[in-house]
């Protein structure tokens, strides 16, 4: 069916947003998946409840993932094929997420105190698990050094986790902090940041179901072109 100057755009922008938003939702199903297969990281699923906080966040990224892919397929197929139907479940599942992006950002921010906080008794079951010889050495080391660049409960003096540390200069490494103290103010500090790519996100989701709006009232307009257009020819025919 022929689209406006203005359907055509938003097909191509939800076409494009679809695709970006498919490679999002596989990379977070991939990374959950591995979280939970690995072996570095499968330990953690026996119940404990200081690793309960990163079972759940697994498996909400696992779920969440496969719903992006969803709504990615049904995205792509309604924009590509103007389908309204499919369109139309696009935006339902949109709205959707787009509700929980506005409230897990609010969330983060207002509990960011607590998240911090369970993450650093993750830490230190992490740590403990290592220390009696289980060793979770990769997520140990990336605790010690993405970002955190801290070592262990009392700092560059823990030598019991001082292999996992990161590799610094002599006066540098004495000055590495421990890392349950980052870890809780890290989030504290971080919490605004946190609240904006939540809704950041959020209003990223708000425009593509804007424009799937508009496309879904171009083609219902451009279907109802065509059905005038045959009446009048079919009258055209027999008067």
């Amino acid at each position: 069916m022929a689209l406006d100057g203005c359907g055509q755009l938003c097909k191509c922008i939800l076409i494009l947003f679809n695709i970006l938003f498919a490679l999002v939702g596989f990379a977070m199903l991939g990374l959950g998946l591995w979280l939970r297969l690995s072996s570095q990281t499968r330990g953690f699923f026996n119940v404990d409840l200081n690793t309960q906080p990163f079972v759940i966040g697994v498996s909400v990224l696992i779920v969440l993932g496969a719903v992006i892919l969803l709504v990615a397929v049904f995205g792509d197929y309604g924009a590509c094929n103007e389908n309204r139907t499919a369109l139309g479940v696009f935006s339902c599942l949109l709205a959707i997420l787009a509700g929980v992006e506005i409230g897990a950002g609010v969330l983060a921010y207002v509990r960011s105190d607590k998240v911090g906080q369970q993450l650093a008794e993750f830490y230190m079951t992490v740590y403990a698990q290592y220390v009696d010889k289980q060793d979770p050495s990769l997520t140990l080391g990336t605790f010690h050094s993405i970002r955190l660049h801290c070592c262990g409960l009392i700092g560059a003096l823990d030598l019991l986790v001082r292999k996992t540390c990161p590799d610094t200069s002599f006066l540098e490494t004495l000055r590495l902090p421990a890392c349950p103290t980052v870890i809780v103010n890290l989030f504290e500090s971080k919490a605004p940041l946190v609240m904006g790519l939540f809704l950041g996100t959020a209003a990223m989701l708000i425009m593509a179901l804007v424009c799937c709006s508009i496309l879904m009232k171009q083609i219902k307009m451009s279907h109802l072109s065509f059905r005038i257009m045959f009446v009048l020819q079919y009258i055209s025919m027999y008067c």
